[in-house]
C-alpha cells in the first residue's frame, strides 16, 4: 500500500510541476494521512490468527510477525508526526517574499516523498528474513536519508554532511554486503530461517560455522556503524550539526529504530536454540557479544565526556544521542527476557524524547529567527546553546517542555527517561554484569552535568532578544508561526514523559509481551 501510495506522490509531484493548484502544505498533509491510513492497515492485520507465528510473503524474502506489524505502526505514527510538524508560513504573500523562501517551502514537496521512501525502507527492513531484501531495505532507507540531507541546496553545510553521510554511510553498506557475501560464500544460502537452521546441525569448530560466524561479525560491525555506536560515531555530531534541524530529527530516530531492531530479531534468533549455543560458543556467539559490550562501553564513555566540551547544541544532543545506543546495546549484549524488554522501552522513550526535543528546538529556532527567515529566505535553526539564554522570560511553555526532555534524558525520577535507564542497569546487575552496570550508572551522573547546564542557561541568563512581529507583519504582509498540530504533538510528548509515572502498566505490559513472544520464538 504504502509503495503504491508513493507512486501516487510522484505522480501529484509531477502535476504540480505544471504550476496545478497542488501546494506543498496539501502534499505534506496527504502524505501524512498516507502514513496513518498505513498504520491503521497494519493495526487491523494484528486481527489475522495466523500473524503469531509469522506469514513468509514474496517467496520467504519477508517475514510477518506480531512484532514487526505492531513496529510498523509505531514507525508510521513516528513518520506522520515529523511531517505533520514541519513549519508552514500562513498567509504568505508571496509577491513580497524573497524568491529564496518560495523556493523553500517549494522543498517540502521533496521532503515529504523522500520522508516516505525512507519510512517505507524501515517498514521493510524490520520485516526481512533474507540476506538480499536486508541489503536492500537498508539501501532504500539510506538512500533516502542521503538525499533528505543536503535537500537544502543553496546550505553549503547541509551538502557537506550529506557528502560525509554518504561516504560513512556507503562504508557501512560495503560492511554488510562484505558479511552477507561470506555467509553465501560458505553456505550457500541467503534466507536467515535456513541459515540458523544450518548452524544447528554443524560442529562447532566446521568451515561453515567459521565462515557464518565472520559473516556475521562483519554484518554487525556495518550496522554499528550505520547507528553511529562508538567508536564508528565519529559521523554523527558533525553530520546532526551541519544538517536543518528538521532534517535531523529524521536522522537521529527512523534509521537507528529499524536497524536496531533488525539487529534484535538476528541477535536473538542466533541465540533462541540451544544447539546454537554449542556450536557458535567459541568461535561466534561470544565474539559478537563482546563486540557489542564493547561498543556500549565506548559509546557511554564517548558519549558523555566528550559531550562535556559541546557548545553546539546539536552537537551536544548527538553525543547524547551516542550514550543512549550504549545503552541500548548493552541491554541487547545482555539478551534476557528482561534485557530485551528493556531494550524495546529504551528504543521507546529514545524515540519520544528526542522527537520532542527536536521538535522544540525547531520551534525555537523558528519562532526566534522568523523575522531572519522572511527576509533572506532561509530557514535558520538554533546552533549555539548560547542562543538559548532568557529564553524562560520570553517563551516559558517551550523552555519548561524542553527542560523536562533534557530533564528525562538525564535520567532524573520519576520523568520517562528514568525508568529506562533503570530497567537496563537492573538487567545488568542481575546477569551479573556489574562493571557495565557501574559504568552506566557513572556517565548518567556525569552526563546530567551538560543537561544541567542548558537548563541553566535557558532559566538564568537573561538575554531577550525579542522583534516586534506587528512590525514586521507590515512590511512583509507576512504572518509566520509553527502550526497547531506542532505544539499540540510537544504538549502531548511533553505530558507523556511528565506523567507517565501515573499509569507506567500500558507501555510496560505491551513491552514485556513484545519481549515474551520475540524471546520464544
Amino acid at each position: 500500500m504504502l509503495f503504491i501510495s508513493i507512486l501516487f506522490l510522484i505522480m501529484v509531484m509531477a502535476i504540480s510541476s505544471l504550476k496545478t493548484k497542488i501546494t506543498p502544505i496539501l502534499f505534506q498533509r496527504m502524505s501524512s494521512i498516507i502514513l496513518i491510513y498505513a498504520g491503521a492497515l497494519s493495526l487491523n492485520a494484528l486481527y489475522i490468527q495466523s500473524i503469531g507465528s509469522g506469514i513468509g510473503i514474496y517467496s520467504g524474502l519477508f517475514h510477518v510477525t506480531f512484532i514487526s506489524q505492531l513496529l510498523d505502526i509505531f514507525i508510521y505514527i513516528i513518520g506522520a508526526s515529523i511531517l505533520l510538524a514541519k513549519p508552514l508560513a500562513i498567509n504568505v504573500n508571496y509577491t513580497n517574499t524573497s524568491n529564496t523562501l518560495v523556493n523553500s517551502y517549494k522543498n517540502s514537496i521533496e521532503y515529504c516523498l523522500l520522508i516516505m521512501f525512507s519510512v517505507l525502507g524501515a517498514s521493510l527492513l524490520i520485516s526481512s528474513s533474507n540476506l538480499i531484501s536486508m541489503y536492500l531495505s537498508i539501501e532504500l532507507q539510506s538512500f533516502a536519508v542521503y538525499i533528505l540531507s543536503t535537500l537544502y541546496r543553496n546550505s553549503e553545510s547541509a551538502t557537506s554532511a550529506g557528502l560525509k553521510y554518504f561516504l560513512l554511510g556507503s562504508l557501512a553498506s560495503c560492511f554488510i554486503l562484505l558479511g552477507s557475501g561470506l555467509i553465501y560464500t560458505f553456505t550457500g544460502l541467503t534466507n536467515l530461517e535456513s541459515i540458523y537452521n544450518l548452524i544447528s546441525v554443524t560442529g562447532p569448530i566446521s568451515s561453515i560455522t567459521l565462515g557464518i560466524a565472520l559473516g556475521f561479525i562483519f554484518i554487525f560491525a556495518g550496522f554499528l556503524l550505520k547507528v553511529a555506536a562508538a567508536p564508528l560515531h565519529n559521523w554523527a555530531p558533525d553530520v546532526y550539526d551541519e544538517s536543518p534541524t528538521i532534517v535531523t530529527i529524521w536522522l537521529t530516530i527512523m534509521p537507528k529504530i529499524s536497524i536496531l531492531i533488525l539487529i534484535l530479531e538476528i541477535f536473538t534468533q542466533i541465540t533462541s536454540v540451544s544447539p546454537i549455543l554449542e556450536s557458535l560458543d567459541t568461535v561466534g556467539l561470544n565474539t559478537i557479544t563482546n563486540l557489542l559490550l564493547i561498543s556500549s562501553l565506548f559509546s557511554l564513555i564517548i558519549g558523555t565526556v566528550v559531550g562535556l566540551a559541546q557548545t553546539k547544541i546539536k552537537r551536544l544532543l548527538a553525543y547524547s544521542t551516542i550514550s543512549h545506543i550504549g545503552f541500548i546495546l548493552l541491554a541487547l549484549a545482555i539478551n534476557s527476557k528482561q534485557a530485551i524488554d528493556s531494550f524495546i522501552f529504551y528504543i521507546i522513550q529514545y524515540t519520544l524524547t528526542n522527537l520532542n526535543t527536536f521538535l522544540i528546538l525547531l520551534a525555537i529556532g523558528y519562532i526566534l529567527n522568523y523575522k531572519t527567515i522572511l527576509n533572506k529566505g532561509s530557514e535558520k535553526d538554533i546552533k549555539f546553546i548560547s542562543e538559548l539564554k532568557g529564553l524562560f522570560f520570553s517563551n516559558p511553555i517551550l523552555s519548561i517542555s524542553l527542560t523536562i526532555c533534557l530533564l528525562s534524558m538525564a535520567g532524573t525520577p520519576p520523568l520517562l527517561g528514568f525508568f529506562s535507564k533503570q530497567f537496563v542497569l537492573y538487567s545488568a546487575i542481575e546477569s551479573g554484569y556489574y562493571f557495565m552496570a557501574i559504568s552506566g550508572i557513572l556517565v548518567s551522573i556525569i552526563s546530567a552535568s551538560y543537561y544541567l547546564r542548558i537548563i541553566r542557561i535557558l532559566h538564568t541568563e537573561i538575554e531577550l532578544k525579542a522583534s516586534d512581529p506587528k512590525s514586521l507583519n507590515d512590511e512583509t504582509n507576512t504572518t509566520v508561526g509553527i502550526s497547531n498540530i506542532h505544539s499540540l504533538l510537544i504538549s502531548s510528548l511533553t505530558l507523556l514523559i511528565l506523567f507517565f509515572v501515573l499509569k507506567p502498566s500500558i507501555l510496560l505490559k505491551s513491552t514485556q509481551l513484545l519481549s515474551l513472544s520475540l524471546y520464544s520464538s
